[in-house]
Order: structure tokens, then C-alpha cells, then sequence
């Protein structure tokens, strides 16, 4: 059987490529099984401010699992990206060991916490029901409020402060539920807050003056301890923006 070294290939950009190759005409597993190499590193394409690769970032920081970043310039989305995920958006998780993509940031989340949880954020049964539906509002009808008060004009809207009335909602709940607990999974930070937080952020970010003068003490601090915290500083960590190899 032909292995790497017969085919000139190591580790590297051009390791990549042909990763990539092979995955497209589904000959991966056999040849990675044949190749006697270590197994290489998940690869997470991100952009720094987007909240879903935000969340993403957090759960594989927790999980303690070693990846590759690649900052992505979204308005020139690298090929290699596209051609694992061709729906373009952030972020994407290239495990090129199993020849699998991950390309929704909560399947993301959850891979990284099934691979290691040490602090515990993984909820079970009925817990992780609530989280998930949580999550799903966050993602459905909060996010669309989020994007219409944010960028009003991109809906044809003339002024996006309904939807922030109409997300204050769901912030107002949040806020509810952290008068009764510490944090919004219970008794510790877990998936949930790391969910939510990234989103949450924007949404006070639109209008901080207007956010910090809200009746929500309890999430206004919740969003402050997140932002200061160590977890925050090291996902938020600059990057060079990721560029392909020239072939």
C-alpha cells in the first residue's frame, strides 16, 4: 500500500490540501488508518468577534483539547475553509484524524465537552434539556432581535428599537433566573452561560448606555465577570488572519 512518504507529502499546508482532497472523494479513513503518522491536530477556522465561534472557542479552551486557529477575514473566506463547509460561516472545526467537519458551534461545543470536561459544564438529563432549549431561543428568536436592533437596515427596518424592546424580554428572564441562582446553569459557570454570553455581549454592546442603565443588576454583572474574566482574555486573543497556502 502506498504510503506518505511515496507520496511526498508531510505535515503541513500540503498536508492539508490533500486532507482535504481525499476527504471530498471520501478516502480518508483508509488512508489515514495506512499513513503510521501522528494523528493531526483539529484544525477551528474563527473569526474573533462572531459569538457562535466565540462559544466554540470557550468550550475547547475549558476542554483543554489542542487545536489549530485560523482567523478568517470574512469578506475573503479562505478556499480550504469552503471546501469543508461550503455554507461560508463560522465557526468550522476540521477534524482531519475521523475526516469530519463540525460546522455549528453548538455541535462544536459539545464534541469539545464529550472529548474532556474537567469543570463540569456538560448538564445531564433533565438539566441538559433546559439548556438546549435555552440555547435554541437564543439562537432563534433572540438572535433575529439581536440582528434586527444591531443592524436595522439590513431588514429595511428605520430603527431597530421594537426588536431591543422585544429582546430586553428574554434578557429581563435571564436576569430573573440569576436572582435565584449564580449562574445561569446553576451553581456553576456550565453550557449555558457559555452559550449565551457571547450573545448577550453583542446585545449590550449595540447601545452600552442604554444596557447599563437596565434594571438587570444580576446579568449586568454576569456579563461583566465574563468579559473579565481569564477564559474571556485568552478566546479573545488576536490572531493573523489565515491565509491558504499558494499551491
Amino acid at each position: 500500500m502506498t504510503n506518505i512518504a511515496q507520496l511526498g507529502i508531510v505535515h503541513g499546508p500540503a498536508f492539508d490540501r490533500w486532507v482535504i482532497l481525499l476527504a471530498a472523494h471520501r478516502l480518508i479513513p483508509p488512508f489515514i488508518n495506512s499513513l503510521n503518522q501522528p494523528v493531526p491536530s483539529p484544525i477551528l477556522y474563527s473569526f474573533r468577534r462572531c459569538p457562535y465561534a466565540m462559544r466554540a472557542r470557550l468550550a475547547l479552551l475549558v476542554s483543554g483539547v489542542a487545536y489549530e486557529h485560523r482567523e478568517v477575514v470574512l469578506k475573503s473566506k479562505p478556499a480550504s475553509m469552503l471546501a469543508l463547509s461550503p455554507k461560508g460561516t463560522v465557526p468550522v472545526l476540521w477534524l482531519p484524524a475521523q475526516a469530519r467537519v463540525i460546522d455549528q458551534s453548538l455541535d462544536i461545543m459539545l464534541w469539545a465537552l464529550a472529548q474532556n470536561d474537567p469543570m463540569h459544564w456538560l448538564p445531564q438529563g433533565d438539566a441538559l434539556a433546559q439548556a438546549l432549549q435555552d440555547i435554541a431561543f437564543n439562537d432563534g428568536p433572540f438572535k433575529q432581535q439581536l440582528d434586527r436592533y444591531k443592524y436595522p437596515q439590513r431588514s429595511g427596518l428605520a430603527s431597530g428599537l421594537a426588536d431591543r424592546d422585544l429582546g430586553a424580554q428574554w434578557l429581563a428572564q435571564l436576569d430573573g433566573r440569576l436572582q435565584q441562582q449564580a449562574f445561569l446553569s446553576g451553581a456553576h459557570w456550565g453550557l449555558t452561560d457559555a452559550a449565551l454570553a457571547p450573545f448577550v455581549r453583542q446585545f449590550a454592546h449595540t447601545d452600552p448606555a442604554w444596557f447599563a442603565a437596565q434594571p438587570w443588576p444580576r446579568l449586568i454583572d454576569w456579563l461583566a465577570a465574563f468579559e473579565g474574566s481569564e477564559a474571556y482574555a485568552q478566546i479573545m486573543a488576536k490572531h493573523p488572519a489565515w491565509q491558504d497556502p499558494v499551491a
